[in-house]
C-alpha cells in the first residue's frame, strides 16, 4: 500500500537574519493588503496575543535528563577507562599450508602473542569449528604451537578437521586458563593491567543580539510570549529572548553534534575576533561512532513483529558483549519510537502502555509523567521517549539519518588525571570553565548605552552570551546510535 505525502505552505525556517541596523518592512506587522487602513474610520478586530503555532519551540533537556555539569580549570579534560581483563584476540591465522598440520598459529603481532604462554589453555574457533588447544610452544616472535586436546593435529576430523592446503584467516582465540605440572615454577609473561586513555577540549561558544535605542522605546500592539515567560507589547523584548533560547539550545546540539577537526585549518578572523586554529570538540555522537556501538537500518516495526523483535534482540546480545548495563533510556525519533509501540503491541495486549517501570517504583504515573514508557526484555530495562531534537524540522528532524540513542542508566568509575583519583560520574556529563575570576558555564553582559548600562557611546544595546565547556562520553563502549543504514552494528573495542 502506498503511503500518502504532504504539500503546503509551512516552511523549514523561520528566522530572518538583520546583518544591518537598519529598518525593514519585514520587521513589522500590517494592515494593509485588506480593506483595512489607518486612513478609514473602522477599527479591525484585532487579535493582540501572538499564536504559538509551533509550541514549545526549544529543543534543550536531554543533557539535564540524563547527564551533569561540573567545572574545570583547563584546556583539557583527560580520563582513564578500564580495558578488558581476559586475554581474546579475533585475527589469528593459520597463515600458510601445512600450520594445520604443525598446530602453528599465527598473530597478528608479536605484542599479543606476548598475552600468550606457554602452559596456557586457549579456544579457536572460525565458523562452526571450536577447537580447545594447549599452548605447546611459542617457535617464533608471532606463533604458537597449540596441540588440540583431542587429536594430534588441528587438521585431525577429532580437532574439527582445520584446513591444511591454505591460509585461513579471521580465527578467533581466547585464554581460558592453563596446565601445568608438579613443581612448576615458570609460567610465563605477566600481564600488566590495560586502561583506555581519553580526552577532550572546551570549545567557546558564542552569540550576541543588538537593538538600537530608538527600537527599545517602540511599543507595539502584538503581545508577545517566549517560552521563558517574556510578555508584553516590546517585540525588542521577543528578540533578545528567543536569542537567549537559541544559544541555550545551540549549547546542547554543539554537545551533541562537536566533531574534532581531522586536520589543520584556521578560522578568517571576523570583527574583534583573532585568527585561531580551529579544534573541535568531540560530541555525543562522534563518540558514540568512534568507541561505541552504531546500529543501522533497524526494523522494530516490520510487517512480521517476529523480525522486529529479533533486530532488538540483536542489539541486547551486543549489549551483553559489553558493559551489559541492566538499565537503559531510549531517546528516539517518531518513526522507530512507534515501531518500538508497534513491536511491543504485537506481543501482548500491554506491550504498548508498557508495563513495566523498574526505576520508577514501579508506577505508571511517574513513569509517564517524565514522558518513559518502559519495558523489559531479556535482562535489560529500557525507558523509551521521544526526542524532540530529532522530530524537529529545523535541527535533526531535517536531516534525519540518526534514528536514536541508547543511553546507560548510572555512573562510570574513571581516573580523572586532573583530580588524580578515582571518580564517579554519569556516564555522560558537560564540563565547562570556571575559576575564582569567572565562571563560563554561561555568561551572559551588555554593552552599550542602552538599558542602564553605559559602557559606550554606541546608542544600541548589545546582549552577548558565552559560554567554554565539552562533552564527555564515558563507557561509549555502552552506547548505541540507531542510524538510518544497512542493518549492521558497529563493533565497540
Amino acid at each position: 500500500m502506498a503511503l500518502g505525502t504532504f504539500s503546503g505552505g509551512a516552511s523549514t525556517a523561520h528566522l530572518t537574519p538583520r546583518p544591518d541596523k537598519s529598518l525593514f518592512a519585514g520587521n513589522y506587522l500590517s494592515i494593509d493588503g485588506n480593506d483595512f487602513n489607518f486612513t478609514k474610520q473602522f477599527l479591525p478586530e484585532v487579535y493582540e496575543k501572538e499564536v504559538e503555532r509551533f509550541g514549545n519551540r526549544s529543543i534543550s533537556g536531554f543533557l539535564r535528563m540524563v547527564g551533569a555539569e561540573m567545572p574545570m580549570a583547563s584546556d583539557e579534560v583527560v580520563w582513564a577507562e578500564q580495558g578488558r581483563i581476559h586475554v581474546a584476540f579475533d585475527d589469528c591465522s593459520l597463515a600458510a599450508n601445512s600450520d594445520a598440520a604443525t598446530n602453528k598459529i599465527t598473530f597478528a603481532s608479536s605484542a599479543n602473542q606476548d598475552y600468550v604462554n606457554i602452559g596456557d589453555t586457549v579456544i579457536i574457533s572460525k565458523g562452526g569449528k571450536t577447537t580447545k588447544c594447549y599452548v605447546q610452544a611459542k617457535p617464533s616472535a608471532t606463533t604458537i604451537t597449540a596441540v588440540p586436546y583431542k587429536a594430534d593435529q588441528l587438521m585431525d576430523a577429532a580437532a574439527g578437521g582445520w584446513d591444511n592446503t591454505g591460509a585461513t584467516t579471521g580465527i578467533s582465540l581466547f585464554v581460558y586458563g592453563s596446565e601445568y605440572g608438579k613443581g612448576s615454577k615458570d609460567v610465563g609473561n605477566s600481564i600488566n593491567a590495560k586502561s583506555e586513555f581519553y580526552k577532550n577540549s572546551p570549545v567557546i561558544i558564542r552569540d550576541k543580539y543588538s537593538v538600537n535605542g530608538s527600537d527599545t522605546a517602540q511599543i507595539g500592539w502584538v503581545e508577545v510570549t517566549t517560552e521563558i515567560g517574556t510578555s508584553g507589547y516590546l517585540w525588542y523584548l521577543k528578540s533578545e529572548h528567543e536569542a537567549r533560547i537559541r544559544f541555550e539550545d545551540q549549547l546542547e546540539m554543539v554537545m551533541i553534534e562537536a566533531e574534532k577537526a581531522a586536520h589543520s585549518f584556521t578560522a578568517d578572523p571576523g570583527a574583534g575576533s583573532n585568527s585561531f586554529t580551529v579544534k573541535g570538540s568531540e560530541g555525543m555522537f562522534a563518540a558514540i561512532e568512534s568507541r561505541g556501538l552504531v546500529y543501522s537500518d533497524a526494523d522494530f516495526g516490520g510487517s512480521d513483529a517476529a523480525d522486529g523483535l529479533a533486530d532488538f534482540d540483536k542489539i541486547l546480545q551486543e549489549l551483553d558483549k559489553q558493559g551489559a548495563i541492566e538499565e537503559n533510556m531510549l531517546f528516539l525519533n517518531r518513526g522507530v519510537s512507534l515501531a518500538i509501540d508497534n513491536m511491543l503491541a504485537a506481543q501482548n495486549s500491554y506491550g504498548a502502555g508498557g508495563t513495566s517501570y523498574g526505576v520508577f517504583d514501579n508506577s505508571e504515573d511517574m513513569a509517564l509523567n517524565l514522558g518513559f514508557s518502559g519495558f523489559r526484555r531479556g535482562s535489560y530495562d529500557f525507558y523509551k521517549t521521544d526526542w524532540k531534537y530529532l522530530n524537529d524540522s529545523t535541527t535533526r528532524g531535517l536531516v534525519k539519518d540518526v534514528e536514536g540513542v541508547f543511553v546507560p542508566a548510572g555512573v562510570s568509575t574513571v581516573y580523572d588525571q586532573i583530580l588524580g583519583k578515582n571518580i564517579q560520574r554519569p556516564f555522560l556529563h558537560v564540563r565547562y570553565r570556571a575559576s575564582e575570576a569567572d565562571d563560563r558555564r554561561m555568561k551572559s553582559w551588555i554593552t552599550g548605552s542602552v538599558g542602564g548600562n553605559y559602557t559606550s557611546d554606541e546608542d544600541a544595546m548589545n546582549v552577548h552570551f558565552l559560554s567554554e565547556r565539552c562533552l564527555c562520553v564515558q563507557g561509549a563502549n555502552n552506547f548505541i546510535l540507531l542510524k538510518s543504514g544497512d542493518g549492521v552494528i558497529g563493533d565497540a573495542d
